[in-house]
């Protein structure tokens, strides 16, 4: 009896809820300095504080379980302005995430930050890139944000990558083994967006070729890619 030949799927690409709590949060060497600083508020050195990494480090995530406790806002630093500085502050904790020149109104950070020290509010801000590594034209500002207190977090180490290839896959709903993880943590590069996009392909071709995730399809596609 010969078998039922799957007819091939189409893929789409559709949105991958991931969750942003305390509890899903994969801890390591890579991020316990910036953990430590979320779970350690309101006891902060500083009441404005800058997380600084990659893509995909946990920024977003560690901004998301601050901003839950402290009952913080959230705005992208490309949306401030300054009329809308106050309103952003009127909770008495903000993040400001993706902190970027291209896209920052530098006098808007600026009565931000001002206006936090004012009203002894609390700021976490977010971004790829120290502030002394950004080309920032308002002197003030330039100063004022150097001033702020950096911590960083760092591409993971072997067991946090694992960890992160089972998360993307939970993510996604994907039943995948031992195989496949050590394969793509032994293959690919070892940051947080390359566990993501290996993922992501993974996922996608499996769907698009009518496929199981295997160490196999693994192989096939970082191969190709």
């Amino acid at each position: 009896m010969t078998g039922r030949v799957q007819p091939r799927q189409l893929a789409f690409a559709l949105p991958h809820a991931e969750s942003l709590s305390r509890d899903n949060f994969l801890e390591g060497p890579a991020n316990a300095a910036a953990l430590g600083l979320i779970d350690s508020w309101p006891d902060w050195p500083n009441r404005v504080m800058l997380l600084v990494g990659p893509e995909g480090s946990g920024k977003s995530h560690l901004a998301a379980i601050w901003a839950e406790e402290a009952g913080a806002r959230s705005t992208g630093a490309h949306a401030l302005t300054a009329a809308s500085v106050p309103g952003a502050l009127a909770t008495g904790a903000l993040v400001v995430e993706d902190l970027d020149v291209a896209t920052l109104d530098e006098r808007a950070l600026f009565h931000l930050l001002n206006l936090a020290r004012e009203d002894e509010a609390f700021v976490l801000i977010t971004a790829r890139v120290a502030p002394a590594a950004l080309p920032i034209e308002l002197r003030d500002l330039r100063s004022r944000l150097r001033a702020v207190p950096v911590i960083n977090l760092m591409p993971p180490d072997d067991q946090l990558l694992r960890a992160l290839i089972v998360k993307f896959c939970a993510d996604r709903q994907l039943t995948v083994d031992e195989t496949v993880v050590s394969y793509l943590a032994s293959r690919i590069e070892r940051s947080f967006a390359a566990a993501r996009q290996a993922v992501e392909l993974l996922d996608t071709e499996a769907l698009r070729r009518g496929r199981p995730v295997t160490r196999a399809l693994a192989a096939e596609l970082l191969r190709d890619a």
